[in-house]
This record gives C-alpha cells, sequence and structure tokens, in this order.
C-alpha cells in the first residue's frame, strides 16, 4: 500500500472515531456503564474491580511500547518525550491504580472491561501510529516546527499544554486519594460523597483532572489525534459526571445544594 493511502486511511480512521464519539456522548446520557456504583447484572458477568482495571488499561501501555520499537523514529527526542508523557499515564493507571483500590468486592462487568480493552487499542493506533510514523511520512508542521526538531519542546504548545497536562496528572492523583480512602477497609462497600479539594467544587474531580491532562496532551503534541482522544474523553467521563451527580443528589443531595457543586466543570457545569 502506498504511503498515500495508509495516510488517507488514517485521517478516515480519526473522522470515523470522532463520529463515534458522538453517538458514544449521546448514549452514555442514557445508559449507565456497567463499573464502579452502577454496576449491573444486565451487562453481563463481573470481574474483580481490581483485575478489570489492570487488563484494561494494561494494554495501551504495552501496545505504545510496541508502536515505538517498530518506528524507525523510536530515538528522535520529541516523539519520545511524547511517549513518555502519554506512559506516565498509563502506568499509574494500570501498573499502580487498581491494586490501591479499596473494596475486595467491587466488581466490573466484563462486557465494560472488554469495550475499555478495545477502546484503549484503538487509540494506540492513534496517538502511536501519528506520533511515530504518520506525521514523519506527511512532514507535519505546527507553527514552523515539526517533530524531528527538538525545538519543539521549548515552543509554547508544548510547554502550555505539558503544564495543562501536569495539573490534571495532579488533580486526577490527588483526587483518586480522597476517593480510595472515603472506605474504612477493604470489606467497606458503601458509598461516599467525597470532600475536600476540587471535590470542593465538583462531584467528580477525578474525571476533571483526566479531562484536564489529555487536553493538555492535544496541545503539547498539536495534532488531530491528540484532539480526537480529548473528544472521546469527554464524550465518556462528562455523561458519566452527570449520573454520578444524580446518583449524589439522591444520598447527599442537602450537601450538594448547599455548596452549589457542579458535575465536573467548577462552576459551569
Amino acid at each position: 500500500m502506498s504511503p498515500e493511502f495508509l495516510t488517507s486511511a488514517f485521517n478516515i480512521y480519526l473522522w470515523v472515531m470522532i463520529a463515534v464519539a458522538v453517538v458514544v456522548f449521546v448514549t452514555l446520557y442514557f445508559v449507565k456503564a456497567g463499573y464502579g456504583v452502577f454496576v449491573s447484572d444486565k451487562w453481563g458477568k463481573t470481574i474483580n474491580n481490581k483485575v478489570a482495571w489492570f487488563l484494561m488499561e494494561f494494554p495501551i501501555f504495552l501496545a505504545m511500547i510496541v508502536i515505538w520499537l517498530l518506528s524507525p523514529h523510536r530515538f528522535d527526542i520529541v516523539p519520545l518525550v511524547f511517549l513518555l508523557v502519554f506512559e506516565v499515564h498509563y502506568f499509574q493507571r494500570s501498573i499502580i491504580f487498581p491494586w490501591l483500590m479499596k473494596g475486595k468486592a467491587s466488581k466490573m462487568s466484563l462486557s465494560v472491561m472488554f469495550c475499555g480493552i478495545a477502546f484503549n487499542i484503538l487509540n494506540a493506533v492513534m496517538q502511536g501510529y501519528w506520533i511515530f510514523f504518520e506525521s514523519y511520512k506527511c512532514d507535519y508542521h505546527a507553527f514552523g516546527l515539526s517533530y524531528q526538531d527538538t525545538a519543539w519542546l521549548w515552543s509554547p504548545q508544548f510547554i502550555i499544554g505539558l503544564v495543562i497536562f501536569l495539573l490534571g496528572f495532579y488533580i486526577n492523583l490527588r483526587s483518586d486519594y480522597i476517593i480510595r480512602h472515603l472506605r474504612k477497609s477493604d470489606e467497606d462497600t458503601n458509598h461516599y460523597l467525597p470532600e475536600g479539594f476540587m471535590f470542593e467544587y465538583v462531584t467528580s474531580a477525578n474525571y476533571l483532572g483526566e479531562l484536564t491532562e489529555w487536553l493538555g496532551f492535544a496541545i503539547l503534541t498539536w495534532s488531530l489525534p491528540g484532539l480526537v482522544f480529548f473528544i472521546w474523553t469527554f464524550a465518556n467521563l462528562v455523561p458519566r459526571a452527570d449520573a454520578l451527580y444524580k446518583r449524589y443528589k439522591v444520598d447527599f443531595g442537602e450537601i450538594i445544594e448547599r455548596k452549589k457543586l457542579k458535575r465536573v466543570f467548577p462552576f459551569v457545569y
């Protein structure tokens, strides 16, 4: 297959992913994915939550490494930095995060896990193939720079994007820490309203952190695949935040009203 055909096919793939994200965004306002507080038998068989998170998130961590190893540009500095930034998140999400979770009885539906695996592999293709193959083939430039130019690493888009990514990563980590320590022990299966830090403004501060991370990644790579990933993150997490907000209002409505909490974006939604 010619390079021109592969580039055309890749661009079609990106636009199809955007279209599917729109469908997912609408659908998730009516269907609650079967994990966490919304785990349900209607989603089919379930698996231990910790194992499910590892199996769901580790494939993208591994796939990005494989794509990197297959690339003739694997030792170019700028793409390598992009890879390290990306893998920091997924190392934490797949190797560390699942095993810190409390609640031995917590489950995730296998169907949800496999959907997550499928998206993560598709996303690895989007990000890894673009960074290590496609951007070179089409001689990609932004602001007069390319991924072959180390000056990218002190360009405005990289610095601003990296700051936003790190801010989101911190929000995500601290929010997960707060959520994790709501339960008193592994035997505790109750659900609590998180408080403190960004939870003083929104009920899903962990999702705010992840959205901020991938917005930063889209900016620092200044790429359509990076933007598509942010769109998918938005399509998946914003409806989820809405569902959680409504669930919290049933049990903690008075606190939510008193604090004027929003769903995921402080003071806005």
